[in-house]
């Protein structure tokens, strides 16, 4: 180092006079902002530049401090058009879903306690009823997201043995996050048939062998293949599936628990995504569904259908490692006691989906 840069480099102030500079601000957030602010300083000086005095680099420590802080979860405006966005959080949360979440935040909670019977109960009693009265299943569990919820039950069911899976619905949703790479962590072998465009009932039918330990239908929520296609309703597969002796599961994402003309007057889109209903009807053994998408609650994956096959699921020694929490629990039971009221609309997600374009209009303009 030469002997001018030196000089200039020994103008900079010290890490205490930058801190003494930081009123108001802790000394340990204070010094840490101080060094960034020195190390820029040096770069600076280092590429020719002045030594920046003592209140400038406490600004620079300032504006430091200020960017850790927006690094952090902050809320932001949503003005993309896309109502469940996932960079976004997804689904906000009503007064109602907000207050419950307080509620049990604030003190202890029945979680794992049976207040009616005076002992220890378990958490993922609190949301089965509703989920169970709402979507006719006859039991269900909650864990901590969808793609829990399937891997959940792939491993518990198909390790080792082969799952049958339409090539067009092997989908990758955000973050690269693929159903193929989620069957093969669960320790099952992924069995591909028909094309990405079309399947047929006959593809499902020549694939099964002994090995089969389910067919898996996934919704593809998230993209459409349009013109020449085929694909096979769950019904037929859950009819195929019996008649051969293998559960039939169903992926179905979205968690849409009533049909949109009644709750949200058919907005487009909509009206494309499968009820959980309907897909428990038409036969399926089991299906998956998130709860922070059109059901509209908190980040949540929902198993529902037979109560045997729930049974298995909660003995499993990876349900602990997905569960939820007494927040996302209590969020979620409003979540359903107001779809189950007919009050879809009070949910955020519905409410938004429902607005009418002037409105809309109205508040893009407020917004500029």
């Amino acid at each position: 180092m030469s002997g001018e840069l030196n000089e200039r480099m020994r103008r900079l102030p010290s890490v205490d006079r930058v801190m003494g500079a930081l009123s108001g601000v802790s000394p340990r957030v204070a010094a840490a902002a101080a060094r960034r602010a020195l190390d820029d300083a040096r770069a600076r000086v280092a590429a020719g530049g002045d030594a920046p005095g003592v209140e400038e680099v406490a600004d620079m420590a300032r504006a430091s401090i200020e960017r850790s802080r927006l690094r952090g979860l902050v809320p932001v405006v949503n003005a993309t058009g896309v109502l469940i966005h996932t960079n976004l959080g997804r689904a906000p949360l009503g007064p109602e879903q907000l207050d419950a979440v307080v509620e049990v935040s604030r003190g202890y909670s029945s979680l794992e306690y049976d207040v009616v019977e005076g002992r220890r109960g378990t958490r993922y009693g609190h949301a089965r009823a509703s989920i169970a009265e709402l979507t006719g299943a006859e039991d269900a569990l909650v864990v901590n997201n969808c793609a829990a919820a399937v891997l959940l039950v792939l491993s518990t069911f198909c390790a080792g043995r082969e799952v049958l899976i339409s090539r067009g619905e092997l989908i990758e949703i955000g973050g690269e996050f693929r159903i193929p790479d989620v069957m093969t962590a669960s320790g099952a072998h992924l069995v591909e048939v028909g094309t990405t465009n079309r399947t047929h009932l006959a593809d499902y039918e020549r694939a099964i062998t002994p090995e089969t330990a389910a067919i898996f239908k996934v919704h593809p929520s998230n993209y459409r293949v349009v013109g020449f296609t085929a694909s096979v309703p769950g019904r037929e597969l859950a009819r195929l599936a019996r008649g051969r002796g293998v559960p039939f599961f169903h992926d179905l994402g979205s968690g849409l628990v009533a049909a949109p003309e009644t709750e949200w007057d058919a907005r487009e889109g909509a009206e494309d995504e499968p009820l959980v209903s309907s897909a428990l009807a038409d036969g399926a053994d089991l299906v998956t569904f998130s709860g922070d998408k059109l059901l509209g609650g908190p980040q949540a994956g929902v198993v529902a259908g037979r109560a045997d096959l729930v049974a298995r699921l909660a003995k499993s020694p990876l349900l602990r490692a997905m569960r939820v929490d007494k927040m996302t629990l209590a969020a979620l039971e409003v979540t359903l006691r107001l779809h189950l009221e007919g009050r879809g609309r009070d949910v955020p997600v519905g409410a938004m989906a429902a607005a009418a374009p002037e409105d809309l209009e109205r508040r893009a303009h407020s917004l500029c």
